[in-house]
Protein backbone atom coordinates (compact mmCIF):
# COMPACT_ATOMS: atom_id res chain seq x y z
CA UNK A 1 0.00 0.00 0.00
CA UNK A 2 1.75 3.32 -1.30
CA UNK A 3 -0.95 5.89 -1.25
CA UNK A 4 -1.83 8.89 1.27
CA UNK A 5 -3.21 12.83 1.30
CA UNK A 6 -0.84 14.91 0.18
CA UNK A 7 -3.33 18.13 -0.37
CA UNK A 8 -0.55 20.27 -0.32
CA UNK A 9 2.58 20.81 -1.87
CA UNK A 10 3.75 17.95 -4.61
CA UNK A 11 5.60 19.35 -7.17
CA UNK A 12 3.66 17.15 -9.67
CA UNK A 13 -0.02 17.72 -8.54
CA UNK A 14 -1.91 15.51 -6.80
CA UNK A 15 -2.70 11.80 -8.25
CA UNK A 16 -4.32 9.09 -6.83
CA UNK A 17 -1.25 6.56 -7.47
CA UNK A 18 0.36 9.09 -4.55
CA UNK A 19 -2.11 9.29 -2.29
CA UNK A 20 -1.49 6.99 1.15
CA UNK A 21 -4.60 5.42 1.47
CA UNK A 22 -4.25 3.71 5.10
CA UNK A 23 -7.67 3.68 6.36
CA UNK A 24 -9.60 4.74 3.16
CA UNK A 25 -8.60 2.18 0.79
CA UNK A 26 -12.42 1.78 0.14
CA UNK A 27 -12.60 5.49 -0.87
CA UNK A 28 -9.62 5.41 -3.20
CA UNK A 29 -10.59 1.87 -5.23
CA UNK A 30 -14.14 3.57 -5.71
CA UNK A 31 -12.47 6.27 -7.23
CA UNK A 32 -10.31 4.33 -9.08
CA UNK A 33 -12.41 1.82 -10.43
CA UNK A 34 -14.27 4.80 -11.87
CA UNK A 35 -11.69 6.42 -13.30
CA UNK A 36 -9.57 3.53 -14.73
CA UNK A 37 -8.23 2.56 -17.95
CA UNK A 38 -10.87 1.40 -20.21
CA UNK A 39 -13.59 3.13 -18.71
CA UNK A 40 -15.36 5.54 -21.28
CA UNK A 41 -17.57 8.42 -19.64
CA UNK A 42 -20.68 7.03 -20.84
CA UNK A 43 -20.36 3.31 -19.95
CA UNK A 44 -19.33 4.96 -16.37
CA UNK A 45 -22.31 4.42 -13.52
CA UNK A 46 -23.64 7.93 -12.80
CA UNK A 47 -24.24 7.58 -9.26
CA UNK A 48 -23.01 10.42 -7.20
CA UNK A 49 -20.26 9.76 -4.69
CA UNK A 50 -19.62 12.48 -1.53
CA UNK A 51 -16.79 12.25 0.92
CA UNK A 52 -16.22 13.64 3.87
CA UNK A 53 -13.77 14.13 6.70
CA UNK A 54 -11.87 16.52 8.65
CA UNK A 55 -9.51 19.12 7.15
CA UNK A 56 -6.21 17.00 6.54
CA UNK A 57 -7.98 13.57 5.37
CA UNK A 58 -7.52 13.82 1.70
CA UNK A 59 -10.73 14.94 0.34
CA UNK A 60 -9.44 17.78 -1.77
CA UNK A 61 -6.12 15.89 -2.87
CA UNK A 62 -8.91 13.09 -4.21
CA UNK A 63 -10.87 15.52 -5.74
CA UNK A 64 -7.97 17.15 -7.70
CA UNK A 65 -6.85 13.70 -8.82
CA UNK A 66 -10.02 12.60 -9.84
CA UNK A 67 -10.00 16.14 -12.23
CA UNK A 68 -6.56 15.61 -13.17
CA UNK A 69 -7.12 11.29 -14.44
CA UNK A 70 -10.14 12.53 -16.44
CA UNK A 71 -8.36 15.77 -17.77
CA UNK A 72 -5.84 13.21 -19.20
CA UNK A 73 -8.03 11.19 -20.85
CA UNK A 74 -9.69 14.36 -22.55
CA UNK A 75 -12.67 14.27 -20.77
CA UNK A 76 -14.11 17.95 -19.79
CA UNK A 77 -14.48 18.61 -16.23
CA UNK A 78 -16.80 20.95 -14.09
CA UNK A 79 -15.21 22.19 -11.39
CA UNK A 80 -16.69 24.42 -8.80
CA UNK A 81 -14.85 24.58 -4.79
CA UNK A 82 -16.01 27.85 -2.51
CA UNK A 83 -13.29 30.22 -4.00
CA UNK A 84 -15.21 30.33 -7.46
CA UNK A 85 -16.94 33.41 -7.02
CA UNK A 86 -18.73 33.04 -10.57
CA UNK A 87 -19.51 29.17 -11.15
CA UNK A 88 -20.10 29.07 -14.86
CA UNK A 89 -23.20 27.29 -16.07
CA UNK A 90 -23.41 23.74 -16.95
CA UNK A 91 -21.70 22.76 -19.58
CA UNK A 92 -23.28 19.56 -21.76
CA UNK A 93 -19.89 18.14 -22.61
CA UNK A 94 -19.03 17.92 -19.23
CA UNK A 95 -18.25 14.27 -18.43
CA UNK A 96 -18.28 14.84 -14.72
CA UNK A 97 -19.02 17.62 -11.98
CA UNK A 98 -16.55 17.83 -8.83
CA UNK A 99 -18.09 19.92 -6.08
CA UNK A 100 -14.78 20.34 -3.50
CA UNK A 101 -15.36 22.49 0.19
CA UNK A 102 -19.39 22.08 0.06
CA UNK A 103 -19.67 23.33 3.42
CA UNK A 104 -18.43 26.52 2.09
CA UNK A 105 -20.65 27.37 0.02
CA UNK A 106 -22.08 30.94 -0.42
CA UNK A 107 -25.97 31.00 -0.98
CA UNK A 108 -25.40 31.23 -4.67
CA UNK A 109 -22.91 28.80 -4.88
CA UNK A 110 -25.52 26.61 -3.44
CA UNK A 111 -28.15 27.35 -6.36
CA UNK A 112 -25.29 26.62 -9.08
CA UNK A 113 -23.72 23.42 -7.37
CA UNK A 114 -27.68 22.48 -6.92
CA UNK A 115 -28.44 23.37 -11.24
CA UNK A 116 -25.16 21.29 -12.14
CA UNK A 117 -26.21 18.33 -9.68
CA UNK A 118 -29.25 18.23 -11.49
CA UNK A 119 -28.49 18.66 -15.27
CA UNK A 120 -26.02 16.10 -14.54
CA UNK A 121 -28.04 13.26 -13.40
CA UNK A 122 -31.06 14.22 -15.18
CA UNK A 123 -29.30 16.04 -18.61
CA UNK A 124 -31.04 17.10 -21.31
CA UNK A 125 -28.92 15.33 -23.71
CA UNK A 126 -26.70 12.31 -23.47
CA UNK A 127 -26.25 10.09 -20.50
CA UNK A 128 -25.87 11.19 -17.13
CA UNK A 129 -22.85 12.51 -15.31
CA UNK A 130 -21.35 11.62 -12.46
CA UNK A 131 -21.26 13.58 -9.52
CA UNK A 132 -18.25 13.70 -7.17
CA UNK A 133 -18.65 15.98 -3.96
CA UNK A 134 -16.57 16.33 -0.79
CA UNK A 135 -17.31 18.42 2.47
CA UNK A 136 -16.63 18.32 6.67
CA UNK A 137 -19.56 17.09 7.44
CA UNK A 138 -21.68 13.94 6.95
CA UNK A 139 -24.60 15.03 4.06
CA UNK A 140 -27.65 15.37 6.25
CA UNK A 141 -25.50 17.64 8.76
CA UNK A 142 -24.30 19.97 5.99
CA UNK A 143 -25.09 23.80 6.21
CA UNK A 144 -27.00 23.68 3.02
CA UNK A 145 -30.17 24.38 1.29
CA UNK A 146 -32.28 20.91 1.76
CA UNK A 147 -32.58 20.04 -2.21
CA UNK A 148 -28.78 20.45 -2.34
CA UNK A 149 -28.10 18.24 0.96
CA UNK A 150 -30.45 15.59 -0.04
CA UNK A 151 -29.06 14.70 -3.02
CA UNK A 152 -25.25 14.56 -2.12
CA UNK A 153 -26.38 11.78 0.48
CA UNK A 154 -27.98 9.87 -2.65
CA UNK A 155 -25.57 7.81 -3.85
CA UNK A 156 -21.66 6.64 -2.34
CA UNK A 157 -20.93 8.00 0.88
CA UNK A 158 -17.66 7.48 2.60
CA UNK A 159 -16.19 8.55 5.25
CA UNK A 160 -11.84 10.00 5.34
CA UNK A 161 -10.00 8.89 8.51
CA UNK A 162 -7.08 10.85 9.68
CA UNK A 163 -3.92 8.93 9.38
CA UNK A 164 -2.14 7.88 12.34
CA UNK A 165 1.09 9.06 13.61
CA UNK A 166 3.22 6.18 11.82
CA UNK A 167 1.03 6.43 8.70
CA UNK A 168 1.72 10.21 8.47
CA UNK A 169 5.41 9.82 8.72
CA UNK A 170 5.11 7.14 5.89
CA UNK A 171 3.63 10.31 3.92
CA UNK A 172 6.54 12.77 4.77
CA UNK A 173 8.73 9.97 4.03
CA UNK A 174 7.40 8.63 0.42
CA UNK A 175 6.89 13.04 -0.80
CA UNK A 176 10.09 13.81 0.73
CA UNK A 177 11.82 10.93 -1.68
CA UNK A 178 9.42 12.13 -4.49
CA UNK A 179 11.15 15.59 -4.09
CA UNK A 180 14.69 13.89 -4.19
CA UNK A 181 15.99 15.12 -0.58
CA UNK A 182 16.36 13.88 2.29
CA UNK A 183 14.52 13.99 5.69
CA UNK A 184 15.81 12.60 8.61
CA UNK A 185 13.96 11.15 11.63
CA UNK A 186 15.27 14.08 13.54
CA UNK A 187 13.69 16.53 11.38
CA UNK A 188 10.44 14.21 11.08
CA UNK A 189 10.12 14.57 15.20
CA UNK A 190 10.84 18.08 15.02
CA UNK A 191 7.94 18.61 12.46
CA UNK A 192 5.65 16.41 14.52
CA UNK A 193 6.10 17.73 18.03
CA UNK A 194 6.32 21.65 17.07
CA UNK A 195 4.04 22.00 14.42
CA UNK A 196 0.35 21.15 13.44
CA UNK A 197 0.17 17.33 12.94
CA UNK A 198 -2.64 17.09 10.30
CA UNK A 199 -1.27 16.14 6.89
CA UNK A 200 -2.03 19.03 4.90
CA UNK A 201 -0.02 21.57 7.33
CA UNK A 202 2.90 19.10 7.26
CA UNK A 203 2.62 18.90 3.45
CA UNK A 204 2.70 22.63 3.20
CA UNK A 205 5.65 23.25 5.79
CA UNK A 206 7.88 20.22 3.60
CA UNK A 207 6.84 22.36 0.60
CA UNK A 208 8.19 25.65 2.30
CA UNK A 209 10.93 23.60 3.70
CA UNK A 210 11.90 22.17 0.23
CA UNK A 211 12.05 25.46 -1.67
CA UNK A 212 13.63 27.22 1.16
CA UNK A 213 16.93 24.41 0.77
CA UNK A 214 16.80 24.80 -2.43
CA UNK A 215 17.40 28.43 -1.99
CA UNK A 216 20.00 28.50 0.46
CA UNK A 217 21.66 25.28 -1.02
CA UNK A 218 21.65 23.70 2.24
CA UNK A 219 20.91 20.21 3.26
CA UNK A 220 16.93 20.22 5.49
CA UNK A 221 18.31 19.93 8.78
CA UNK A 222 16.39 21.00 12.18
CA UNK A 223 19.12 24.00 12.30
CA UNK A 224 17.63 25.03 8.50
CA UNK A 225 14.31 24.41 10.14
CA UNK A 226 14.41 27.09 11.80
CA UNK A 227 16.21 29.65 9.97
CA UNK A 228 13.26 29.24 7.83
CA UNK A 229 10.86 30.32 10.06
CA UNK A 230 12.92 32.93 11.61
CA UNK A 231 13.35 34.46 8.45
CA UNK A 232 9.62 34.76 7.76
Amino acid sequence: MKQLALDIGLATGPTLERFFAGPNEAALQHLRLWVGEGSQPGTRSPVPTYLWGEAGSGKSHLLKAVHQALSEQGASVGWLDASVAMPAEFDERWAAVILDDVHLYSTAQQAMAFNWFVNAISPANGAPRWVLAAGNLPPADLPLRDDLRSRLGWGHVFQLQLLDETARRAVLRQEADARGVFLGDEVMDFMLNRFSRDLGSLMQLLDQLDAYALRTQRAITIPLLKAMLESE
